[in-house]
């Protein structure tokens, strides 16, 4: 078997995060950007939003595929969800464990999906 398409999707839940940086949507447009660009990866775009009364959301678009933050102040919890493919299949973990260190979350949880269509030769 030979796989015509690799991926890995990362999917993180920090709790136990600052709520003022979950509510600050500068320090975490720069946390992602900046771990994308330690990972290797080709940040294309990015997007965010505040939300009232709080919380904010981040996208990445990536050459790669996307990254995203979404956080909840009010308990201390960001969401991260980062794909990447192809030969940079394996940066996605690279970013949510930057991100780790970025945002010092007491409580982690990451779990990461094997993605990709495989054939037989």
């Amino acid at each position: 078997m030979t796989a015509e398409f690799t991926g890995r999707h990362v999917l993180a839940e920090f709790g136990g995060v600052d709520s003022a940086l979950c509510d600050d949507i500068d320090r975490l447009q720069a946390a992602l950007r900046d771990a994308l660009a330690a990972a290797g990866v080709t940040l294309c775009e990015m997007v965010a939003k505040q939300f009232e009364p709080h919380g904010v959301t981040v996208l990445a678009l990536l050459a790669e595929s996307h990254a995203s933050l979404h956080t909840y102040p009010e308990t201390g919890d960001i969401f991260v969800d980062v794909f990447t493919c192809g030969s940079a299949a394996d940066r996605a973990g690279a970013v949510a464990e930057l991100l780790r260190t970025a945002l010092a979350p007491r409580y982690v949880r990451i779990s990461t999906v094997h993605r990709g269509r495989v054939s037989e030769a």
